[in-house]
């Protein structure tokens, strides 16, 4: 069936597969690590509590059944493995059912994990890399010829994530339009990494070069990925370097990987063949008849489902990273419509006095990711999620993005809580925890180079007012 196969692919296919699940690897490895203190049976928004509130239909996932801790890195730790498994590429090595099963169980688990992570899951990445898993169910083994819808299928979600995320900078902050975004957002992004000082402090007129190439990478290049040869190798070219850039000039989890992955999706096979030298299958099958119905139906769902990422696309009142459905397919995505000009930055901090008065030594809590000590250059996290970290910056812009957790936080502190005190970078109280906790606002800036050199900072500070005020159990 050459209308629906395309075997020149088989390689173009294997890397998408690698890449998404390496990216899965991670996602599942971040939920290890994180879930429980901030979403277990004693986390900061604990799940029995919101699965009390909501049903399957709102929330599908397993946990609607039964949640435990226990239950919970079952799940975690079976989609950790089944995601190494495939990055091994062993699932595509069997047969066509075996192969969408470990897919689906991939999706299906994260899936899970996603519906009820509330506020700290709550990011455009999780329901990107849901949308792009259940895609990879249809990719067929590595027997198979590639099917060429699901590639085009790929290729329509790289469309949707890069054309909304251009237009909702066109439509949003007047920045984008005067080409000065990049003035600011490279020292208010919410997680610079080491390269962000010197992206920061690169010439103005390079800046507007910056915005202006994401313009026309964002707008105008994807539709370059559904025109013949050579064009959409180009197309798809751009796409990865713009990515590779932002990947160099911030942490945004797996984002801008997982973004490069699935824009590899429109490269042809045989120019991805010269770059990676993997030795081609003597000859592959025909996809069986049944696995074409299937593919044919997915098909149909996504153009169905594409009615409302396309209508609010077009919207004046366009949203950025929304789901129409809590299955998390064919989803809208944006980024950054709004670029904030200052910086600011809660710090915690604790003392072991009693009283609380203007002589007391505050001490304060370290985050792995976000900024605290100006001397502390900004760490590399992507594609690790630091969904704390994430967090705190959200609630420097409003305590409304606080509400619910951040108390919590600071209880847990109080408590010296060993789950929550993972979640830092360290812990200024190792022998007893502290008797009172508060919370500052302080105005960040990066460092000029003058006082890089003097002082040996990476960020200045300066207090802007009491964040909440200082509390004890």
């Amino acid at each position: 069936m050459q209308w629906f196969s395309a075997p020149d692919e088989w390689l173009t296919r294997l890397v998408l597969q690698r890449a998404l699940a390496l990216i899965y690897l991670v996602a599942f490895v971040c939920a290890i690590d994180q879930f429980r203190p901030l979403l277990g049976e004693r986390g900061l928004l604990p799940v029995p509590q919101y699965l009390r509130r909501v049903s399957f239909r709102q929330a599908p996932s397993l946990f609607q059944w039964r949640y435990s801790d226990r239950i919970f890195a079952a799940v975690a730790w079976a989609g950790a493995v089944i995601a190494a498994a495939a990055l091994l590429g062993l699932p595509e090595r069997g047969p066509a059912p075996l192969s969408m099963l470990a897919w689906l169980a991939l999706w299906a688990l994260y899936l899970s994990i996603v519906n009820v992570g509330q506020t700290f899951y709550g990011f455009g990445w999780e329901s990107l890399l849901l949308e792009a898993g259940f895609l990879a169910i249809f990719l067929g083994p590595s027997s198979m010829a590639p099917p060429v819808i699901t590639l085009w299928l790929v290729r329509w979600l790289v469309f949707r994530l890069e054309f909304g995320a251009g237009l909702i900078k066109l439509r949003g902050d007047p920045c984008w339009r005067t080409l000065s975004c990049l003035d600011y957002h490279h020292e208010t992004q919410p997680m610079p990494n080491p390269l962000s000082w010197y992206f920061h402090h690169l010439p103005r007129r390079l800046h507007r070069v910056e915005v202006l190439g994401n313009h026309v990478a964002q707008l105008v290049v994807p539709f370059g990925l559904f025109a013949p040869q050579p064009v959409a190798d180009v197309a798809a070219a751009i796409i990865v370097v713009t990515q590779g850039w932002l990947l160099l000039s911030g942490n945004f989890a797996w984002l801008n990987a997982l973004t490069i992955g699935l824009a590899l999706s429109a490269f042809d096979g045989s120019w991805v063949h010269r770059v990676v030298p993997v030795a081609a299958p003597s000859s592959l099958a025909d996809a069986p008849a049944w696995f074409v119905v299937a593919v044919l139906g997915l098909m149909v769902l996504v153009a169905g489902l594409s009615w409302w990422p396309v209508r609010n696309m077009g919207s004046r009142h366009q949203r950025m990273n929304l789901s129409f459905n809590r299955l998390h397919l064919v989803n809208s995505y944006g980024a950054f419509g709004s670029v904030t000009r200052v910086r600011n930055e809660v710090i915690l901090e604790g003392t072991d006095s009693d009283e609380i008065g203007p002589d007391v030594v505050w001490r304060a809590y370290e985050f792995k990711g976000k900024p605290g000590d100006p001397r502390r250059r900004p760490p590399q996290v992507a594609p690790y999620h630091l969904r704390l970290d994430w967090l705190m910056w959200f609630a420097a812009l409003s305590p409304m993005y606080a509400e619910g957790w951040f108390v919590g936080l600071v209880v847990k502190l109080l408590q010296g809580d060993r789950a929550t005190l993972r979640l830092l970078r360290c812990n200024p109280f190792p022998d007893a925890p502290p008797r009172h906790v508060r919370a500052t606002l302080y105005r960040y800036r990066f460092s000029t180079r003058a006082e890089r050199r003097a002082l040996g900072v990476w960020w200045v500070r300066e207090a802007a007012g009491e964040y909440m005020r200082a509390v004890s159990l």
